[in-house]
């Protein structure tokens, strides 16, 4: 029996990939809880596993107290029954009294089967945790078990299963049962049915990772992604820098005729994608990243964050794209609120603003003294109109008084 016990966990151990540890944790916990279910829960049972010869052994410990002074049975034991199952003992010793696993019974048996189960599980559940906790961020391949009613999709990675939400797809991609799929991992966390695997497909994560594999220069650190956004409308912008003046980071990502680029599309399912370059100055890098529309200037607010860019008139609509695509990228990419205008609307509101200004300034009233000056006339009796040079002074000055004077008309 032992060597069988021994035989059946090095099996279990190797084909479910578990350690043998987690295993004879299983059997013990088992064995103690059979035991409770067999004795009562009122002893102080304990197990013990010999991995060598495979000898499981249960005992309650008991303390040894005179045979007139025995009150509780389950937890005490008599000198004389203690000298017999250990020879030399005296009161206030310990002794292990052991018990024979195989009288058990039936229901006892059934308990032990279930938490061995249990325990298997929540090993597997575990090492499942532990080996992907570790690989969030990185690129997974897997098989697709199932398609849900709600589009959620579960994939078998082998030792596990993962779930790749409807809102982590693109709208351009379906999948049938059977189907193999690359996917970025993004989470891994605890739940009450174990450990649960997301996966997204929509991540910006999973666009970088894809060029990774394509340009070796991305690999070995040569060019490095600093940035990195997607549209779920089907267009991405990278930003790409490189750390060898002689190599050209955008060339490097698209490849020869391209091959490297098509490759992401073709996995992207047709997302088009814009890689620019990177650059540490702010104002060239949202020009960068507004292309492939050209920029006549750039007006920065470094405080608020905020750019209002110029460009020709033939360039609003590619500057913006369709539906704001193209500079809510932009602005996604730099991190900057950018706010676009064509040359002929950003005259027109200088214009406009320049015309404010000197109304402003043209209409502009003239400030009173708080203290009237000392050569003031005095004052006009009451009901009567004041004259002279206090006429003109207590008459309000109207609007039109600063007005330049024009020229008189030609008789």
């Amino acid at each position: 029996m032992n060597h069988e016990l021994l035989q059946l966990l090095e099996q279990i151990s190797r084909e479910k990939n578990l350690a043998k540890e987690a295993l004879v944790d299983a059997v013990l916990s088992a064995v103690l809880s059979a035991a409770r279910k067999r004795f009562g829960t009122t002893e102080n049972f304990q197990a013990r596993f010999d991995e060598q010869t495979g000898a499981l052994v249960l005992y309650a410990c008991k303390r040894v107290v005179p045979d007139d002074a025995l009150s509780d049975p389950h937890t005490e034991i008599g000198l004389e029954e203690a000298q017999r199952l250990k020879p030399g003992v005296a009161v206030g010793d310990t002794v292990e009294v052991v018990h024979d696993v195989g009288d058990f019974g039936r229901i006892a048996a059934q308990t032990a089967k279930q938490v061995i189960i249990q325990k298997v599980r929540e090993a597997e559940r575990d090492m499942v945790y532990r080996e992907y906790k570790d690989r969030e961020g990185e690129l997974v391949h897997g098989i697709v078990a199932r398609v849900e009613k709600e589009g959620n999709i579960i994939v078998d990675l082998g030792k596990a299963e993962a779930l790749l939400p409807r809102r982590e797809q693109s709208f351009r991609e379906t999948f049938q049962r059977g189907d193999r799929i690359r996917a970025y991992v993004v989470e891994v966390k605890r739940s009450t049915s174990g450990p649960q695997v997301i996966l997204s497909r929509m991540h910006p994560g999973f666009l970088m990772r894809l060029f990774e594999l394509e340009v070796p220069e991305i690999y070995e650190g040569i060019v490095e992604i600093k940035a990195a956004v997607r549209d779920p409308s089907g267009r991405a912008k990278i930003a790409v820098v490189s750390h060898d003046k002689d190599v050209d980071p955008i060339g490097a990502c698209v490849g020869v005729r391209g091959i490297r680029v098509q490759a992401v599309v073709q996995e992207l399912r047709g997302e088009k994608i814009d890689i620019v370059q990177w650059s540490s100055d702010p104002v060239q890098f949202v020009c960068n990243a507004l292309s492939p529309a050209k920029v006549s200037r750039v007006y920065m607010n470094a405080d608020e964050k905020t750019m209002q860019v110029i460009v020709p008139r033939d360039q609003l609509s590619l500057a913006i794209g369709k539906r704001g695509q193209n500079v809510r990228l932009a602005a996604k990419l730099t991190h900057w609120k950018i706010d676009i205008k064509s040359e002929d609307d950003a005259e027109a509101e200088r214009a406009r603003l320049e015309a404010l200004r000197q109304a402003e300034l043209a209409f502009q009233l003239p400030r009173r003294s708080s203290e009237p000056p000392s050569d003031t006339p005095p004052l006009a009796a009451e009901g009567e109109p004041p004259a002279g040079p206090a006429a003109e002074a207590s008459r309000s000055p109207s609007p039109w008084d600063v007005l330049p004077s024009l020229p008189a008309a030609e008789e």
